[in-house]
């Protein structure tokens, strides 16, 4: 698997060992994709918190740049401040399914779970490659993702909830990166993982370098005249060991945009661009002392402008790491979508002076 740094790309910050949001300890992500005939181009990612054994909430918060989409929970995510359970990403018409899998998943896991579940799933639309219609993802693939999942180097591009899926009329899917801090600064890791599915080719950034000016073959949609013109979404899932509470997350959340601007975006009316972050910091709830008080530990604010700033480097590279990683799809109704060309996309880089 090809990712943008084995490209010479430059990106800002350092990375995490495996530069994923694995690199966020007891963070571990699973993938089921599935891929058959000429309309299944589809599939399911799982992120569990803190490991599939380790059930204990983790505080979390959400935000919507442009909600055009789903992501189920977050009523509660907002009004507790705790996500409770893991996160599920798939395709937009088969978020009950993955919902109401994990319930039985965690009905099964869990005693806590037994009696009252609200996971939160989200999606981004895979219609022009999987038949959305078609209701591709059975409960066995969410079941799949959630047992399989793993810490270290994960893959990316056409796989799990990102199989079908376009970025900037090349083709998208999963990616990700992560940010470690200095010591100086706390030695705190972000992580992101995106499902990556929105924007027009003209818009497209890399390394500050107007690559989609220059890249003008096959896009999907456009033909670079209509400059107002975006289709799609994007889900960002940031993870931090980084001790925040729920404002503060919600906070970091925000700044998963500045990170998709960074490629170019610019949020169009139909696109669903949903963000959640999370801190797996020890929460030390919901129990308290006998007057239900407890004791929390938590950055102060003037302590987070490394963490806003690793959020957003993560997710500008995630999101190139989707594109870098993905491949030539043919799907549903023979439509096509071609992979970002990368020998084109270094030489576009070179005449900017981005790469040596």
């Amino acid at each position: 698997m090809t990712r943008a740094r084995d490209l010479g790309i430059p990106f800002e910050g350092s990375t995490g060992v495996c530069n994923t949001i694995t690199d966020v300890q007891g963070v571990t992500v699973g993938y089921a994709t599935v891929i058959e005939g000429d309309s299944a181009r589809t599939g399911v990612t799982i992120i569990h918190p803190r490991g599939q054994k380790n059930h204990e909430p983790v505080f979390a918060s959400t935000f919507a740049f442009n909600g055009n989409g789903e992501m189920t929970g977050t009523a509660w995510v907002e009004e507790g401040g705790m996500l409770e359970g893991p996160i599920g990403i798939t395709n937009t018409h088969s978020v009950g399914i993955v919902r109401d899998t994990i319930i039985e998943w965690q009905a099964k896991n869990d005693a806590i779970y037994q009696r009252w579940s609200c996971p939160v799933v989200t999606e981004t639309a895979d219609g022009w490659l999987n038949d959305m219609n078609g209701f591709h993802v059975k409960p066995e693939h969410v079941w799949d993702a959630l047992t399989n999942a793993k810490d270290g180097r994960i893959e990316e591009g056409n796989v799990g909830g990102g199989t079908g899926m376009i970025c900037y009329e090349f083709k998208g899917g999963t990616g990700t990166s992560s940010r470690k801090l200095p010591e100086k600064l706390g030695g705190w890791t972000v992580g992101a993982l995106v499902q990556s599915n929105f924007g027009a080719r003209y818009q497209l950034t890399i390394a500050g370098v107007p690559v989609g000016a220059h890249l003008k073959e096959h896009p999907v949609w456009t033909d670079g005249e209509n400059p107002y013109k975006e289709n799609g979404s994007l889900i960002i899932i940031l993870a931090t060991d980084a001790p925040l509470l729920p404002h503060q997350l919600k906070r970091v959340a925000k700044r998963a945009t500045l990170g998709m601007a960074r490629t170019g975006a610019l949020g169009g009316n139909g696109s669903g661009d949903i963000f959640l972050a999370f801190s797996t910091a020890k929460t030390n709830m919901p129990r308290g002392d006998e007057k239900g008080i407890t004791e929390l530990h938590a950055l102060d604010n003037d302590s987070l402008n490394p963490l806003f700033g690793a959020s957003v480097f993560a997710t500008e590279e995630a999101i190139i790491n989707s594109m870098v990683a993905a491949k030539d799809m043919i799907g549903h109704n023979g439509f096509s979508v071609k992979a970002l060309p990368h020998q084109e996309l270094r030489d576009v880089l070179k005449k900017y002076n981005r790469l040596p």
